[in-house]
């Protein structure tokens, strides 16, 4: 449950926001909801794969881990990566579409979850300064959310003209840590790196001018170097583990 109301500076000056990151706050899960907007950021740090959802659209989404509910960028002292994925980010706030007047047009609002776990009134990041003005991290939120907003603008037509240049192949990663350990993660697509270096002519003009959605692609496919680190990153946890069960 949800308990969204529009944010504003007299009922909400006193809240104050807890900006860590920890598997209470909703940061323990393997993979997460991320947009077009950050691909540059994320296609650095984590594997970039695609996805159908309910309605059988497609979604992006950045793998974390390689178990349910598993987070290898997260531990007791944090979420260790150079750029973390902006819904992770947004923590209690979304953007909503609210009208000042009954005959005006809906304009984009921040929202803000009063129910949200990160709330709270006597520790971490004010909201507001106490003598009026956004703090510097509502508005760092603020640049979170509009990256969130203009992405979702973008999804449709970016999936559109990979369909059109056929360029979403569906993959199963088949994944080795060593000799008696593997996992195969199904169900998502990816880019087809192949049909993707062949493309030309006309077909490869249209991709680019459509919105940048050519480099996008590049940048989808680069990240699948990605599951090398999560590979790298899970038998270091499994090492660490033994090594504790040990002593």
């Amino acid at each position: 449950m949800t308990n969204r109301v529009l944010l504003n500076n007299v009922e909400h000056r006193d809240l104050r926001v807890d900006t860590r990151h920890s598997v209470a706050f909703g940061d323990g899960i393997n993979q997460v909801l991320v947009f077009p907007t950050e691909f540059e950021d994320l296609q650095r740090e984590y594997p970039i794969l695609f996805r159908r959802d309910a309605d059988d659209s497609f979604q992006a989404v950045a793998l974390l881990g390689l178990d349910r509910d598993e987070n290898l960028f997260l531990d007791g002292d944090g979420w260790h990566a150079r750029y973390v994925p902006a819904v992770q980010r947004s923590g209690p706030f979304t953007i909503g579409l609210h009208k000042a007047q009954d005959d005006a047009v809906p304009e984009p609002k921040i929202q803000v979850d009063l129910d949200h776990p990160r709330i709270a009134m006597d520790e971490g990041e004010r909201l507001f300064l106490p003598h009026g003005g956004n703090s510097p991290y509502l508005e760092a939120v603020s640049g979170v959310l509009r990256r969130i907003y203009g992405g979702l603008d973008m999804v449709g037509p970016m999936f559109a003209a990979f369909d059109r240049a056929s360029l979403l192949r569906p993959v199963t990663l088949n994944i080795a840590l060593n000799d008696a350990e593997s996992y195969s993660l199904a169900d998502f697509h990816a880019i087809d790196e192949a049909r993707l270096a062949g493309l030309e002519g006309p077909e490869l003009e249209r991709l680019h001018k459509a919105g940048g959605f050519l480099r996008l692609a590049f940048m989808a496919a680069a990240s699948l170097a990605n599951v090398g680190r999560l590979i790298e990153l899970k038998n270091r946890r499994a090492a660490s583990s033994q090594t504790l069960s040990l002593d």
